[in-house]
């Protein structure tokens, strides 16, 4: 039994059954390069599932990681913490927000969010507006109010009785849409591109028409940007790219560029409903995860990184379009920025993870998104010789893919 094999047996034996690991075991990154516990090297095209913004263990986020151990780890939330305040005070100027609460993962800022909606509806309006709007396959998180918002039944089937008053309807459906936001809606919740059902997007028009119909009915309009957020779209978060602006933003993922943390942000006004004790994490915010997030959020926010990210996707777009000719697998490319899905071809149709496993083999790693997409999402400062030969590795995986099938 090999090295590989030991380590999956030790899995099997002690931990719960929800993950399937792949048949490697990452030991050592760096940048956008990965070595095994074999000591075989891959390079890295899922960016821990948009997580990794900066690659792995980006200098100066290890720097600061190192000199805040030295200092201050945990305090509770009885107390505040220079690094929590200093990270809060960059977000509120980097965006719309004017207060941030802090959690510890995307699932804890969206339930923050979906909380926060019912109270202030409350507070304003009574228990009658109390209805939470979401998108058919739609992905919000793994908590139960979460998974419940979510517009996928294979993640919520099995633990009801759940949440009630939430409404699901199909994106871009703007009959539906009307029909079904009133003056009882609270809120609506969306992701701007929609990563883990198929980096499915959701047209322009129909968000602003949502942001329209909010404000008619005197709802909130919550922006999950859990994925898109943080630069992986080419701007700091994706409302930047349209003419709107969403009442409640979550972020959390590349915030922390692999180290937990979430957060939840919002109007001074719509904040005022989460009065003391309404609310809390014990470790959300800690000097840990803020340090981190605030030297994360800097390198990110330069624009030179930023118009990076849209050159680093004209080299993904020209060159899976050059496999595409050569071994056709997709029919349609998705997505902004570093977040790409191309969308197999009815003839690869359930056969995503086929490709990401067969990818393993040619020192690639790759990510689905549901059965029937391929999805990209690297890290931002990716150089572009490693999307050359990243794509080059993964043309071998298409081509043994198209030959087979």
């Amino acid at each position: 039994m090999n090295p590989t094999e030991k380590i999956l047996e030790r899995f099997n034996n002690s931990m719960t059954p929800n993950y399937v690991p792949a048949d490697m075991i990452p030991h050592r990154g760096e940048g956008s390069l990965v070595w095994d516990i074999e000591g075989r090297e891959y390079i890295d095209l899922t960016g821990g599932i948009a997580v990794l913004a900066l690659g792995h263990n980006h200098p100066e986020i290890v720097a600061v990681l190192k000199d805040q151990a030295e200092k201050l780890w945990h305090v509770s939330n009885y107390f505040t913490t220079e690094p929590a305040l200093v990270l809060a005070e960059s977000l509120c100027q980097k965006t719309f927000a004017e207060k941030v609460f802090f959690a510890n993962s995307g699932s804890e800022a969206n339930e923050a969010a979906l909380k926060l909606a019912r109270r202030y509806a409350f507070d304003q309006s009574g228990m009658e507006k109390n209805e939470i709007v979401s998108l058919h396959l739609s992905f919000h998180g793994r908590s139960l109010f979460t998974v419940s918002t979510g517009g996928q039944k294979k993640y919520s089937q099995g633990f009801g009785p759940l949440p009630p008053k939430i409404i699901h309807i199909p994106h871009d459906d703007e009959k539906q849409l009307r029909a079904t936001i009133s003056d009882t809606t609270c809120a609506v919740i969306l992701e701007p591109i929609m990563a883990e059902s198929g980096v499915i997007d959701i047209s322009f028009d129909f968000i602003q028409k949502i942001r329209e119909l909010c404000d008619q009915h005197q709802s909130l309009l919550i922006f999950d940007e859990v994925q898109t957020g943080m630069g992986r779209t080419g701007s700091l978060f994706a409302y930047q790219q349209m003419d709107l602006t969403p009442d409640i933003l979550t972020v959390s993922k590349a915030l922390g560029c692999g180290f937990p943390i979430g957060a939840m942000m919002t109007t001074t006004k719509i904040a005022k409903s989460l009065t003391p004790g309404s609310h809390g994490s014990t470790f959300g915010g800690n000097p840990l995860a803020t340090a981190v997030a605030k030297k994360a959020l800097d390198i990110i926010s330069d624009p030179r990184l930023l118009e990076g990210v849209r050159h680093k996707r004209k080299l993904f777009e020209e060159g899976l379009t050059k496999i595409n000719r050569l071994y056709p697998f997709f029919d349609e490319i998705r997505g902004m920025g570093l977040l790409i899905g191309c969308q197999l071809l009815k003839k690869y149709s359930g056969l995503a993870g086929d490709f990401v496993k067969k990818g393993l083999t040619e020192k690639v790693m790759l990510l689905g998104a549901g059965p029937d997409v391929i999805r990209f999402a690297p890290s931002l400062i990716i150089k572009d010789e490693q999307i050359k030969e990243g794509l080059a590795r993964f043309e071998k995986v298409v081509k043994a893919l198209h030959e087979a099938t």
